[in-house]
């Protein structure tokens, strides 16, 4: 999942980053509000977090023209401001959710994990396809209840084809939605990381569709 925090202060930016790479997030990030408009229009993104209180343009102002653009990514809004009248024209503006600072980072990552479930109609944090389970809590895989150690890239591509089982997912969606703009994409790699998931996964549940991309198939679908 390719996510995208908008922040001007650097040290709240920066440890904002830090903790959604170690939940395993791809991570782009933006300290104004053009490059964040420039971002969140040009850049398939699963979810935005973004402080209101931004250089050039504020948030509002981002958020309202993201929405006129037809973007839908869900936006989680970040402000210090503990004012109902913000927060509620906020939503109206369209943004999903909000967090008020200071906040504690755990509750951060379970509001985005709550926001991307929704956003494919997901309810439970435990997603389930026949003898595998993933827990997005804790970022574990497991089959019949055993746990597979998987690399983070394996990580990246099992957790989005989850959040679009039985959907075929081109090499090139998958591509963008596992590295960060600045990472040195190749989408060759995500045949390799396909085939280490079917090394470990025992069961036949991730299928090549030729031509189109990979499919995680339900068996109870």
């Amino acid at each position: 999942m390719r996510l995208l925090v908008v922040e001007d202060e650097p040290v709240l930016r920066q440890q904002i980053e830090q903790a959604l790479s170690l939940a395993g997030y791809s991570v782009d990030v933006a300290a104004d509000g053009r490059d964040a408009l420039h971002f969140a229009t040009q850049e398939p993104f699963d979810l935005i977090i973004m402080d209101l209180g931004l250089p050039f343009l504020d948030g509002l102002t981002v958020l309202k023209s993201v929405r006129s653009a037809e973007v839908l990514t869900p936006v989680l809004i970040l402000t210090a401001r503990d004012n109902w009248h913000d927060k509620v024209t906020g939503i109206d503006a369209g943004a999903d959710d909000y967090l008020t600072k200071p906040f504690h980072m755990e509750e951060l990552l379970a509001r985005i994990r709550a926001l991307i479930r929704r956003s494919v109609g997901l309810a439970d944090a435990v997603l389930r396809c026949g003898a595998l389970e993933l827990d997005t809590r804790t970022s574990r895989l497991s089959e019949n209840g055993r746990p597979l150690t998987l690399t983070a890239h394996e990580y990246k591509v099992i957790v989005y084809l989850f959040h679009r089982i039985n959907q075929v997912i081109s090499r090139a969606e998958l591509t963008e939605h596992i590295y960060a703009q600045d990472f040195d994409r190749d989408s060759n790699t995500i045949d390799v990381f396909i085939g280490r998931l079917r090394k470990k996964i025992t069961i036949d549940c991730i299928e090549t569709v030729r031509g189109l991309g990979y499919r995680l198939r339900n068996p109870d679908v």
